[in-house]
């Protein structure tokens, strides 16, 4: 089975497609707050999921990391218009020290292709 890598740097790679599934590398924003940094994140997610050949209507999964776990309302609040209904992933979100102070949430998915 093949493996394609969508925007190879030397550390990593956005994006991996092996098989059928689009595995995305964690996805980080810059903006003011939690509201800003989210919506910064999916955007960045629909562009690799359109790179790899896919959308957010077969995510398969989500891993959202908070830096404080009190922006959960916040968070959910731009992802609950995001996400299509009737085709939410299986999801997880939890409380993380993030690479640095300025990241408030990070999200990594995977999807169907």
């Amino acid at each position: 089975m093949s493996i394609k890598r969508i925007e190879v740097g030397p550390r990593m790679s956005q994006a991996v497609i092996h098989g059928s599934v689009a595995y995305l590398a964690g996805q980080v924003a810059k903006g003011d707050g939690v509201a800003a940094q989210t919506e910064g994140v999916l955007a960045q997610i629909d562009a690799l999921l359109a790179q790899a050949g896919t959308d957010k209507t077969k995510l398969l999964t989500a891993t959202i990391y908070l830096a404080d776990i009190a922006t959960f309302a916040e968070m959910n609040a731009v992802w609950d218009q995001w996400v299509p209904a009737g085709n939410t992933p299986a999801r997880a979100t939890v409380e993380a020290a993030l690479a640095t102070p300025e990241y408030k949430v990070e999200i990594v998915v995977q999807a169907a292709i």
